[in-house]
């Protein structure tokens, strides 16, 4: 679990020194707007995605750093959809890691200008990624484009949204989540895999895990909103209930939730079987999903 922890807080301190640098690239045309986006882009967070595109570049033998600015452009996404998530059209939160959220700080239309510039900043930052020759980043730039719209984040969102004070069932949230949370994970593998030249059964191994890491991660989320610490959770525990949406506790019980992550978190161990050391961090990783509080 040292390893672990060191590795991710050395990867964290990476992410946040090369966002400052990729929003410092050009003087900004409207000065708010570039404080908007900072404001949610610098709010802390796990980094947990350009840490996770980093880790499957280590695992297929490479070395993740040299990928840093793709996994930022990735930062920069999952950030524009907390943004927008957190609207009062959509989930309507007043915090956000401890913080308020953008719209209670600068506006609602700020806020959706902030969101839209970090989604399209975030495609250029990858055009600025090295190591890589074009047909591999173009590759790269379908493959997080592809997760982030339509049937990716913005479906399953979409899918979140209708489903407000519905009582749906087990497949659609599996569907809800597949998009809304999972995608961008599974991006962030598979892109992290694809730059470092992954072959197609190391990709499909990573693809896996990928998928049973964003499992246990929504339903580990979905715990954290029952059982969770408030102040380390960084917003008020409970919000899926008094919304009335359907999780995996909603839909089963605590107990069932708690069983399934143990499964999910197995079976995503398992999909590395045919990895060395070099995967340990994602090995330690999903494991943490279990005993994590924030």
């Amino acid at each position: 679990m040292n390893m672990l922890k060191e590795l991710w807080n050395e990867r964290r301190e990476l992410v946040e020194q090369q966002l400052v640098k990729e929003l410092a690239q050009e003087p900004p045309l409207d000065e708010t707007l570039a404080a908007a986006m900072k404001y949610s882009l610098m709010a802390g967070g796990k980094r947990l995605r350009p840490i996770l595109l980093m880790a499957a570049a280590d695992a297929v033998g490479a070395k993740g750093t040299d990928y840093l600015t793709a996994g930022c452009a990735l930062e920069m996404i999952h950030t524009y959809s907390l943004i927008h998530d957190d609207l009062p059209a959509m989930d309507n939160d007043d915090y956000r890691r401890g913080k308020l959220t953008n719209h209670k700080v600068y506006g609602d239309g700020m806020a959706v200008l902030a969101g839209d510039a970090l989604l399209t900043l975030a495609f250029e930052v990858l055009t600025r990624q090295q190591h890589t020759d074009a047909a591999t980043l173009l590759r790269v730039v379908k493959e997080i484009s592809t997760a982030a719209g339509m049937n990716g984040m913005v479906g399953g969102q979409a899918i979140d949204l209708e489903s407000e004070g519905k009582h749906i069932d087990m497949e659609t949230l599996r569907r809800m989540h597949m998009g809304k949370t999972g995608a961008l994970f599974r991006a962030a593998l598979r892109s992290g895999a694809i730059l470092a030249g992954a072959d197609e059964k190391k990709l499909a191994a990573l693809t896996d895990y990928a998928e049973k890491f964003g499992l246990a991660f929504q339903i580990t989320d979905d715990i954290l909103d029952v059982v969770g610490d408030e102040k380390l959770i960084g917003k008020p525990v409970g919000s899926d209930i008094r919304n009335e949406k359907s999780t995996y506790v909603t839909l089963t019980s605590l107990e069932e939730a708690q069983k399934l992550a143990k499964e999910t978190v197995d079976g995503a161990v398992a999909a590395l079987q045919d990895f060395g050391p070099e995967a340990d961090f994602l090995r330690q990783l999903v494991r943490y999903m279990l005993e994590r509080k924030n």
